[in-house]
């Protein structure tokens, strides 16, 4: 099983808008722009919602018979571990493996000798086509980035193994995930660490690093965008390299996690796009749910008071839903309104407070994260806010099929 040079991820977390998403993959088609759709959801949206990853294919299923789509498209157990691989591996075809908290773990002395070993010539003065500098490297520099990063390798390895187990070698797509965590992989940590995966026989074809800068949820990019650019272009480099090194999957792509409305950076990525003409992978999630709430707000009616009490459920309860998000939100407390002031919104003030067009006077990005880890008020309205979204579904999908095609695939791939 071989990704498509182009691949996008679309979460959905209440499983209503396949076919709306899909829509916008066809529209970039007519174009010229050939995406595959990948629908992903984690063992934790799966938990909050109260689904299981078999809603996730089915909805995926109906939405290509709906809306006749012809290509390959996948459905993604996004960020397993050993601990909930299990739940996926009759339905999903494409396995996210988070190692992010093995990270800096030890591994034995045995292995990371091993490692040593393995990557010792390249020792010395290291270059890489594409990076105007080279790097110098001796066996310490390789001893460290084992130190670091091997067991988080070798983490994904029993994953791995395991899924080619039951599933079978070509049966599947494998992601290796490592950007939830504090700091950026350099490009020659990424050099090493594919030669890890190459040498433990992880035959991947996306790799998720953690870039520089900051991807909060559901909003643009936090950082300098310059520096983002020179680190992807150089991470687009050393793949290509140690594609060539190793005999890595030819296909081998980065993945942009928390890919969801990260403008400012769409436009270097692009222009990497056509450079090196390599392939991406884009993970986005909670901007479909954000769409939701902006069509229901949108439509009027009780959708509006829909989206109101979702707001209001979120602020009052925002302790215990940010908490489990810190590391990928910020909002500032004094920017997020007062209720009463919500509750006297009229539809387009609430959808313009929502929907992040940057720029507009009344976007709000801290009541955008707010609502953004706030699905699990939703998921506690239970048919009221199912029966809703089949009740105003054409301003809904309109949202949703506009936010994907327009704010995200004509920026990262026209």
């Amino acid at each position: 099983m071989k990704l498509e040079k182009y691949s996008f991820g679309v979460g959905d977390r209440f499983g209503h808008q396949g076919k709306a998403q899909l829509e916008a993959m066809l529209e970039a088609k007519k174009k010229g722009i050939h995406i595959i759709p990948v629908w992903n959801k984690s063992n934790r949206e799966h938990s909050i919602i109260g689904t299981v990853p078999a809603d996730t294919r089915s909805e995926a299923d109906a939405a290509v018979k709906a809306m006749k789509w012809q290509g390959p498209y996948h459905v993604d157990a996004d960020h397993i571990n050993l601990g909930n691989v299990e739940k996926f591996v009759n339905v999903s075809d494409f396995f996210t493996i988070d190692v992010a908290d093995a990270i800096g773990k030890p591994c034995t002395t045995d292995s990371l000798e091993q490692f040593v070993r393995f990557c010792k010539k390249y020792a010395g003065k290291l270059s890489i086509e594409g990076i105007d500098r080279s790097f110098k490297v001796t066996d310490d520099t390789i001893r460290a980035i084992g130190t670091q990063y091997l067991h988080a390798v070798e983490e994904a390895a029993v994953i791995y193994r395991h899924l080619v187990d039951v599933k079978g070698k070509d049966a599947f797509i494998t992601e290796v995930s490592m950007d939830e965590t504090n700091s950026p992989q350099t490009p020659l940590e990424m050099f090493f660490i594919l030669a890890a995966m190459a040498m433990k026989e992880i035959s991947a074809q996306t790799i998720a690093p953690k870039f520089t800068g900051r991807f909060n949820k559901g909003v643009d990019y936090v950082g300098d965008v310059s520096k983002f650019e020179v680190e992807f272009n150089e991470d687009v480099a050393v793949i290509a390299f140690a594609v060539k090194e190793f005999g890595l999957p030819q296909n081998l792509k980065l993945s942009i996690h928390s890919g969801s409305d990260k403008f400012s950076i769409y436009k270097p990525i692009n222009k990497a796009l056509k450079r090196f003409g390599c392939g991406l992978h884009v993970k986005t999630a909670g901007t479909t749910w954000l769409e939701e709430v902006i069509g229901l707000a949108s439509a009027g009616g009780e959708g509006l008071t829909i989206a109101k009490d979702v707001y209001a459920h979120a602020f009052e309860k925002r302790q215990a839903l940010c908490e489990p998000y810190a590391t990928v939100i910020d909002i500032d407390p004094a920017k997020l309104p007062a209720l009463q002031v919500v509750n006297e919104w009229s539809a387009d003030e609430f959808a313009n407070a929502l929907r992040h067009v940057p720029g507009h006077p009344a976007y709000n990005p801290s009541l955008r994260q707010l609502i953004h880890v706030g699905y699990k008020v939703a998921a506690q309205m239970g048919k009221r806010y199912t029966d809703a979204l089949k009740t105003y579904e054409p301003t809904i999908a309109e949202c949703v099929r506009e936010n994907i095609f327009n704010r995200h695939i004509l920026p990262i791939f026209a």
